[in-house]
């Protein structure tokens, strides 16, 4: 009888560099773009709130008499907060809580990059939070007859990723940040909601504001992105603009810059404080 080959011996290929990277990203965004399907009724709630939220800012414009186009200005708002909560609690939080549930030493002992970690979460968290997005925009633009007239595509196209590149670069800096603040990133997320809400404009235009206060808020992408996206979908959106499109797509790429180059450097950080002290990062107090 022939020897059975020994399994045991058998070299396994294992992936590094790049392609480690990029299997990573897919294995960290599988779950979230799965986890989706598996609970559908998440998404119906999710939409139908945003939805009665959404309507009471419209109903309050039409009994004032504000212009029409306010109108689709809440609808756009209301449908990039789907982004803004997903960054929030799925990223911002999220290195504290996969702490607090055990997780966070495997990725810290694992050979793969933090980086390509965060980075699965947030395409994952895209795909999927998209999905609700369009089903606001959609929804509520049939409920509201609300007309939308395409200045560029490109341009659209080119504020809308640069918007969540730089949104979710900047979930990536700050999940670090949470984890490093500790039990107060749940407190944090609370307090961050409500503020962003009005310092980015969802619901108005944000020249309304101010210059100055508008200029403080841009360091929130989703202040640029949502007045630019305005400005390109609505005749008179670029009357009520904070700054012209092209100046705002070339702030939002170099936020972008900013805070993916923060997050990476806050990570290696992380991980070298996880490594020396043996501890994951709560400060001794």
């Amino acid at each position: 009888m022939s020897p059975e080959p020994d399994l045991l011996r058998t070299p396994v290929p294992k992936a590094s560099g790049w392609r480690l990277f990029l299997k990573t990203v897919v294995a960290r965004a599988y779950p979230r773009v799965i986890g989706q399907q598996r609970e559908r009724s998440w998404i119906f709630f999710d939409v139908f709130l945003s939805i009665l939220a959404v309507s009471a800012y419209v109903f309050v414009y039409r009994a004032i008499g504000a212009p029409e186009e306010y109108v689709g200005f809440v609808i756009v708002g209301g449908a990039m907060t789907a982004f803004w909560l997903n960054v929030l609690w799925s990223m911002s939080s999220q290195l504290y809580w996969e702490k607090e549930s055990g997780n966070l030493a495997l990725y810290i002992m694992a050979p793969n990059s933090m980086m390509a970690i965060l980075l699965g979460m947030a395409i994952g968290g895209i795909i999927a939070t998209s999905l609700r997005a369009v089903a606001i925009l959609a929804v509520g633009s049939l409920i509201f007859h609300v007309q939308y007239t395409v200045g560029s595509i490109p341009a659209l196209v080119a504020v809308f990723l640069l918007t969540l590149a730089a949104l979710y670069g900047l979930g990536m800096m700050t999940a670090s940040l949470f984890l490093l603040w500790g039990r107060e990133a749940w407190h944090l997320a609370n307090l961050a909601q409500e503020p962003i809400y009005l310092l980015s404009g969802f619901y108005f235009p944000v020249k309304n504001l101010g210059f100055w206060v508008a200029a403080v808020a841009s360091i929130i992408p989703l202040t640029l992105g949502l007045d630019a996206m305005r400005q390109l979908l609505f005749p008179s959106g670029a009357a009520l603009g904070f700054l012209s499109v092209p100046v705002e797509i070339a702030l939002l790429a170099i936020l972008t810059f900013i805070f993916l180059v923060a997050a990476w450097w806050l990570l290696r950080y992380m991980e070298r404080i996880a490594i020396r002290e043996g501890r994951l990062l709560e400060y001794r107090r």
